[in-house]
Order: structure tokens, then sequence, then C-alpha cells
């Protein structure tokens, strides 16, 4: 990707996901999502890189045997300056857990955390810009931080990337605690307060979402790929969904959309 197609910072421009068995898990979504894989840089250990129909879709890294990190995706918000945009998330209240380090010459990059404890990441581009825009079934299609309530965190996602936060009309999703994080007038992502329903072994978090053909069909071979249902199909304001966790614990929702 060029200088002249990245993205505003602020969009989400990359996902990736750390396991202890990354063989087996290569296998797993390659079944589910038809993915293929080559490798990637290897500053954080062994990594793969996810293709679908030639385009980038993520990435799959090992975690390093010692450290007993949960397994999560994680996506990557596009910055201009990686260094400049974790000294802003420091002063604001966030984390800064990795970096900023340079990913062989693809990306300038970081893994942060928001005051709330949920764990996102920085991607400068340099002579890598991101996966491919969504659009056809396996490439993720949306993002959602998961969180106490989204008046702090909005500020604070305002502060670093200078999001337009808007509150969601709460007829369409039950009265519920909504924020659309929105870039030139455009939501590129969204904040869901849930207060204490929060999981328990999980917090504060963000849910990647991918497309799917069919979502119920999806849920049943993640079942039967070794994995698990959280929260079987439903219909919902932007499609049919379902979360689903792989076999290494990591959660993420499929999702038939309609917009």
């Amino acid at each position: 990707m060029t200088e002249a197609t990245r993205r505003t910072p602020g969009t989400p421009c990359w996902v990736s996901l750390m396991v202890h068995g990354l063989d087996a898990i290569q296998i797993f979504y390659g079944e589910l999502f038809g993915w293929e894989f080559r490798p990637g840089p290897r500053q954080l250990g062994p990594y793969v890189r996810a293709f679908l129909h030639g385009k980038e879709v993520g990435g799959l890294g090992r975690l390093p045997v010692e450290r007993h990190l949960p397994v999560a995706w994680t996506p990557y918000l596009s910055t201009d300056d990686a260094d400049a945009t974790t000294e802003t998330i420091r002063s604001s209240g966030g984390t800064v857990g990795v970096g900023p380090i340079n990913a062989s010459n693809a990306c300038r990059m970081a893994i942060v955390s928001d005051p709330s404890g949920a764990v996102f990441g920085l991607w400068q581009p340099a002579a890598h810009g991101g996966i491919a825009p969504p659009g056809s079934p396996g490439t993720p299609v949306w993002h959602e931080l998961v969180t106490f309530e989204t008046t702090a965190m909005g500020k604070f996602y305002e502060t670093v990337f200078g999001y337009q936060v808007e509150t969601v009309k709460n007829g369409d999703f039950g009265g519920t605690d909504r924020s659309s994080l929105r870039l030139d007038g455009q939501a590129v992502a969204e904040l869901h307060g849930v207060g204490r329903a929060l999981p328990p072994d999980r917090g504060p978090h963000w849910m990647t979402y991918f497309e799917v053909a069919d979502a119920d069909e999806a849920a049943q071979r993640v079942t039967a790929l070794g994995g698990r249902v959280l929260r079987p199909p439903s219909d919902g304001p932007r499609g049919r969904v379902a979360t689903v966790a792989d076999p290494e614990g990591g959660v993420f929702t499929v999702i038939r959309s309609n917009l």
C-alpha cells in the first residue's frame, strides 16, 4: 500500500491474534474463513500473515512460552506518528505495553491500552498500509469496544485520535449505552457500555467482527472445528450475528451484515 493510500488516523487498519499453538490455529481459521498464510515480520516471535483471495486480512503470532497472556483479537488503529500517539495515550491515562517498534519495513507499531484496560494496537504504515478494504466473507468489517460506560472512554479516544463521538440512537439497540467513533462523519467503530454485565474473565475489550455469508452456518463450523459458540446466532440492527471463540479461547463475532 502506498503513501497515497494511507488511512486517516484512527481508522482500524489491521487485526492480529497471538496464540500458543500457531500451527493448529492456522488450520482453524483456514478452514473457517478460507485464509491462506505466509511468513510475516518476526520481531515479536513466529508470525504469519493471513490472506484471502490474495489480499491481506490479518496476522497470527505465537505467544512466548513463558508469557501467560490471554488469547484475544487485537485491532490496530492507524496513526501518522506512533511515537507521538503513545505519548498522548500515556498523558491521557492509557498504558503502553509494547513499543513503538519497527515491524521490518512494514510499519511502526505499538500495543497499548485505554484507561479501562482494553488493549489495542497502533499502526504507522511504512511499506505496508494495513489490510484490504472489508466486504467479502472472511474479512474484518467492524470493531466494538465493550466497556463499563462510554462517556469517559469517548473522551479518551477523541483526545488520542480526534474522533467525533456521537451517541447512537437508543431505539436501534434497546436503550443501551452506545456511542459511535466517527472520522469525517463516517462511523469507523463503536463504544458499547455494559456496566456490570462485562464478562468477569475478560474486562473491557475490543471485539472484532468478521463478515460471513451465513452466520448460522459459520457458528456450526466453529463448533465442528473445535471452537465454541458463546452467543448463538441472532438478528440485530447490523445483521445476523454470533459471538464465538476459537479453540484457544480467542473471542470474535461473525456477522452476516445487512449494511
